[in-house]
């Protein structure tokens, strides 16, 4: 039940709520108004469409589990540790997402399917993160780069295993992070000035 005006971050805590007890195929946006106690119009208002609000709670989702990089983005630190931070962070939130509360978890990996627009910027985002490292650290000296921008897409890509959801079954592995750390020494080896 809402208290005064309903707004969205209302909408989207109540729908996350109704994903995780009904799931992805089940849940409506009449479930959303009920659990909130107000007409499904109220949240129309707020959100045009069932797919915008999926879309909402998706992104939501997703700017949660990476809150944790804006930190290594503010960091002053120099771009070896940034780069290795930035990677790790990236490879925790993904997994403590995953794996502290796995079917909230596959609820969003069918409405990240579904969001692909949402994943498309979001994704581009996060290269953006690395591009900006990248750049930062060749301008220092630190790093020896022709084109930050494809060595971004490129580190991102390398690292997919410890992100991408599809590989959510292997982040439980007690090596995993062992692996990540072996593939952050040959990543920034290859960035390294000669």
């Amino acid at each position: 039940m809402t208290d005064g005006i309903l707004t969205s971050e209302q909408i989207l805590t109540a729908a996350q709520d109704v994903l995780r007890r009904y799931g992805p195929a089940k849940a409506t946006v009449v479930d959303v108004a009920r659990a909130l106690g107000v007409s499904h119009g109220s949240v129309y208002r707020h959100f045009p469409s069932k797919t915008a609000l999926r879309e909402a709670v998706t992104h939501r989702w997703l700017e949660e589990a990476h809150a944790g990089l804006a930190k290594v983005m503010a960091s002053p630190a120099p771009a070896e540790t940034r780069l290795r931070d930035w990677l790790t962070t990236l490879s925790a939130s993904k997994r403590a997402k995953a794996l502290d509360d796995p079917e909230l978890f596959a609820t969003y990996m069918v409405l990240v399917n579904e969001a692909s627009e949402v994943i498309q910027e979001h994704i581009t985002g996060l290269v953006d993160q690395l591009e900006e490292i990248i750049a930062t650290g060749a301008a220092r000296g630190e790093l020896a780069t022709a084109d930050p921008a494809a060595s971004a897409r490129t580190v991102f890509l390398a690292a997919n295993a410890f992100h991408d959801p599809a590989h959510a079954a292997s982040w439980s592995r007690p090596e995993v992070e062992d692996e990540l750390n072996a593939l952050c020494d040959l990543l920034l080896l290859g960035l390294k000035p000669r």
